[in-house]
């Protein structure tokens, strides 16, 4: 199994879309990159603590590559957009990729040469060392499959999942 902890808006839209396909075993919502030991939402919410709201993507890449799971998040999120998605605004949300080595720096950084190839404007998402990961509150974990008619959910999570559904059907669960 290989990981990667990725932040691109909110966390709830990473999570719900990659639990989607073939090979992801988890995406479990978390916070990293901050100042502070064990943040909260309310904390990281607050914009002062550092921290982005990441999904720690947990995949087998026998059965999704590496390369998809990463071709996958620069579909779900918009990389040009810095500190934001949409109208959720502030350093929380910002595009993110955290590496655990040099192997992922160089996996992420290849990502994001593709992405340009696709994008109009520039890439603003950010490449940091992994630092702790915080699992976020339990009611944020498969927030959608819990509150599928959650009006958020409705609005912003349900597009971003038929949009990756529609570009990567051959990894469909």
């Amino acid at each position: 199994m290989m990981s990667f902890v990725l932040g691109g808006g909110c966390f709830w839209c990473l999570d719900s879309c990659y639990t989607q396909f073939k090979g992801v075993q988890d995406a479990v919502v978390g916070y990293m990159g901050g100042s502070i030991a064990n943040p909260g939402y309310e904390a990281v919410c607050g914009g002062n603590t550092g921290h982005a709201e990441v999904v720690k993507v947990i995949f087998d890449e026998s059965v999704i590559p590496a390369d998809v799971i990463l071709d996958l998040f620069f579909t779900m999120h918009d990389p040009t957009q810095l500190n934001r998605q949409g109208h959720d605004v502030g350093t929380q949300y910002r595009s993110v990729m955290f590496y655990a080595d040099d192997s992922q720096k160089q996996m992420f950084e290849a990502a994001i040469s593709r992405a340009a190839e696709l994008w109009d404007g520039e890439i603003v998402t950010e490449l940091s060392p992994a630092t702790e990961f915080w699992v976020g509150e339990e009611y944020h974990q498969d927030f959608f499959d819990k509150n599928p008619n959650q009006g958020y959910c409705n609005a912003v999570v349900a597009p971003k999942m038929a949009k990756t559904r529609a570009v990567f059907t051959n990894f469909l669960k």
